[in-house]
């Protein structure tokens, strides 16, 4: 369960994202001035991937921070308990309730050919953690994220991760996009054993080594996945908003490495845009 929960939580980081405007292909991002005594870098990460080496300028951005902000704050011990409580449907709905007999069928096939369980037991889980507990089924090779790199840097440097909202803020997200959207993807990826899924992921980190963070994002206004395409005011906009003031905070106190998914950077209603409309310069940092 313990691992089952882990992959959730990079889940959760990676299902947000946003409509985008053309920025240059950078994943790091200097943010200066609007009284800031000392730089502070913004990171996109994305957070399923085959390698998740850090580059030799994020590794310089680092050094020169002195502390790490994520999403959320991942070494809280009692984050998996605050997983755990979160991770069920409310009003005692189940997935029966959701889809078709012949798709809940095509679900409960899915997880026996993948995760060697029916998903008979996991009946009263809000579907995009049952999706979730798929996504390592996309990629062919070991799971690695950005954020578990990140945490062994702060470990290093004797630094404590910080979070810009609380796991419940995230948690709260798949309670607002209604289960049976979620349901609607889920039985989706099931009709084909993850085929179209594992294309698009595929694509998708092509796009991430390439830095091009506004393909990214545009590629995620995917039709096919109802959940992200529909809600993206609570999957990210909302979240963007709420970050800036946090981000200025944790700046103005010290020079801070922020690391958060790669879809939250571009668009006009990213980070990056916000952040200047709230007075700051943001750089690309390329190499």
């Amino acid at each position: 369960m313990k691992n089952i929960l882990s992959v959730i939580t990079i889940a959760l980081l990676s299902i947000f994202t946003t409509n985008a405007q053309k920025l240059e292909n950078s994943t790091l991002w200097k943010i200066e001035g609007n009284g800031l005594e000392k730089a502070s870098y913004l990171f996109g990460t994305i957070h399923i991937t085959c390698d998740a080496t850090l580059d030799e300028d994020v590794k310089k951005a680092l050094d020169e921070t002195s502390q790490i902000v994520l999403e959320i704050d991942m070494d809280d011990p009692s984050m998996q308990s605050k997983m755990m409580q979160g991770m069920y449907m409310k009003d005692g709905k189940k997935l029966k309730d959701l889809v078709s007999e012949s798709d809940y069928i095509a679900i409960d096939s899915l997880f026996k050919n993948n995760m060697g369980m029916s998903v008979k037991m996991l009946e009263n889980v809000k579907p995009f953690f049952l999706t979730a507990m798929l996504y390592p089924k996309l990629i062919d090779c070991s799971m690695q994220s950005f954020e578990a790199e990140l945490m062994k840097v702060a470990k290093e440097q004797g630094e404590e991760i910080k979070g810009l909202e609380t796991i419940e803020d995230q948690l709260k997200v798949f309670d607002e996009i209604p289960y049976k959207a979620q349901a609607q993807d889920l039985a989706r990826s099931a009709k084909d054993n993850l085929a179209y899924d594992k294309a698009s992921f595929a694509k998708m980190l092509e796009v991430y080594k390439n830095e091009d963070i506004t393909a990214m994002i545009e590629m995620m206004n995917d039709e096919n996945f109802t959940s992200v395409s529909e809600h993206q005011d609570e999957l990210l906009d909302k979240r963007n908003e709420n970050w800036i003031p946090r981000i200025g905070e944790f700046a103005k106190v010290q020079s801070t490495f922020f690391g958060v998914g790669a879809g939250h950077l571009a668009g006009e209603k990213g980070v990056i845009n916000l952040l200047r409309q709230a007075g700051y310069t943001v750089t690309a940092v390329i190499e």
